[in-house]
């Protein structure tokens, strides 16, 4: 398909971003308070026969050192149980976590096993990437999947062997996380110079300090704001903090188009602008096609039947479609005028990524 794009060399001043006030805590993050991701192998057991087979041995070999610590001696080899299955239990530890406090939890098979459903996940420790044990977990699974029927006559719906846990992990060791002190650290979800600048100005009028003290607040980097707690509030930090966080700081909010080219997929907002723009839209095809004829000789010669190829080539080239669009047009428009010219999605995202370099796009474009 050919595509064409005719752009007008006008220009126009940019619009200016939209600036809405969010508070603070949507925007930072306290350094040293983060979740922690936690991970544990362990059984479950009561399936209906849809556990793991004599293949995934290390299941039997789970279940043998079990039973073995509960004092019943058995031979791995001679163990063929199919109502068990060896999973893998994730979870994410938030940060301040106290110890009883409960965790939801994923559990997914690592085996052949066929189907969780009605699975119950026996005491599995839970540890982080440094090794310690920060939950225990135990519990009835539920699966959002099944399956009906058996052998070659059955019906697979979403994914069985994926299961959760609703608070079934309790916490057993505090999350490691570094409460709010002297000095606070305010790192910005996503780095900002500007934001980390209104930010730290809207802490300093907020707190403001005698004449000739410097102020409390100060942008260290595009991604981090220093904050020194006030006298007034030593011992008080996590008042002081929350404070902080209903602030409310005016943030540029840059236009945006998500482009997924495997899926077609184009996101975007109607306050995305253009430039005045004309298109032309339209399409070619050549297709070339063979035939075989099949020539016979004269009765009574020497010839021979011989097959003759006969190549066609027919060309159509579709009237060109054009649109036009004027100046602070949004790009909502814009899909709604390439919808009735019948371009397709890919289409759309080969028009905007072409409109993106030639300069009249007022966004940011990012491709998944």
């Amino acid at each position: 398909m050919l595509l064409l794009l005719l752009l007008c060399l006008l220009s126009i001043p940019s619009p200016a971003a939209d600036s809405k006030p969010i508070r603070v805590k949507e925007l930072v993050a306290l350094e040293g308070a983060r979740d922690n991701q936690l991970l544990g192998y362990g059984l479950v057991v009561g399936l209906n026969g849809t556990g793991d087979k004599r293949q995934t041995f290390f299941s039997t070999q789970s279940l043998a050192s079990m039973l073995e610590k509960m004092g019943v001696q058995v031979n791995p080899i001679q163990i063929l149980v199919r109502n068990i299955a060896a999973v893998m239990v994730t979870a994410t530890l938030p940060p301040f976590a106290q110890n009883g406090t409960k965790l939801d939890i994923t559990v997914a098979a690592i085996g052949d096993a066929q189907n969780l459903q009605g699975g119950i996940l026996i005491q599995t420790p839970l540890r982080a990437a440094n090794g310690r044990v920060y939950a225990v977990a135990q519990g009835p699974l539920v699966t959002g999947g099944f399956v009906a029927g058996n052998r070659g006559n059955s019906q697979t719906t979403n994914h069985p062997t994926v299961g959760r846990v609703i608070n079934g992990a309790i916490v057993e060791s505090d999350a490691p996380s570094i409460a709010p002190g002297e000095s606070l650290k305010l790192q910005l979800l996503k780095a900002d110079s500007s934001a980390a600048a209104r930010i730290s100005a809207a802490i300093n009028r907020k707190f403001p300090r005698p004449a000739g003290q410097p102020s409390i607040a100060s942008a260290a980097n595009p991604a981090l704001v220093t904050v020194q707690t006030p006298t007034e509030f030593r011992g008080r930090e996590v008042e002081f903090f929350s404070l902080i966080e209903d602030l409310a700081v005016p943030i540029d909010r840059l236009a945006k188009v998500v482009i997924n080219e495997r899926t077609g997929t184009v996101l975007l907002g109607k306050d995305v602008t253009l430039r005045p723009i004309s298109i032309l839209h339209g399409s070619l095809s050549i297709d070339i096609s063979t035939s075989f004829v099949t020539s016979q000789p004269e009765p009574l010669s020497q010839g021979r039947t011989t097959v003759v190829p006969q190549v066609g080539v027919g060309v159509k080239e579709d009237k060109a479609k054009s649109i036009s669009l004027g100046a602070g047009a949004s790009v909502d428009e814009l899909v709604q005028a390439l919808k009735q010219i019948g371009s397709t999605a890919r289409d759309v995202i080969a028009i905007l990524q072409t409109l993106k370099t030639a300069g009249a796009l007022e966004a940011e474009i990012e491709v998944l």
